[in-house]
């Protein structure tokens, strides 16, 4: 994590969640834990029955929602988390379910 003159380093998170996460309150659930971590982004069903997360805030809130996703907490049954990390776009307000 980096921080620069004490101020935490703002990051995008794209995740892809495998595993039996569709129709299960997958995506409400993860919306939960972003908004309780201060995070703006959404959770969307993708095609091939993955869910991909965009979250984007502070580094350390964003890695707290990985953690989430992999912990076995959720809905419905997560087998693989792919993550990637990017430099925040801006212009997102809340977090949704797609």
């Amino acid at each position: 994590m980096e921080v620069v003159a004490g101020v935490e380093r703002t990051v995008r998170l794209t995740a892809w969640v495998r595993g039996r996460v569709q129709g299960v309150g997958f995506r409400w659930w993860t919306r939960a834990r972003a908004l309780e971590l201060g995070l703006v982004g959404s959770a969307s069903n993708l095609g091939d029955g993955r869910v991909e997360v965009n979250a984007e805030g502070p580094e350390a809130a964003c890695r707290s929602l990985v953690e989430a996703l992999r912990s076995g907490r959720s809905p419905g049954q997560v087998d693989s988390v792919v993550e990637r990390w990017s430099e925040p776009r801006g212009g997102l307000t809340g977090f949704v379910e797609r």
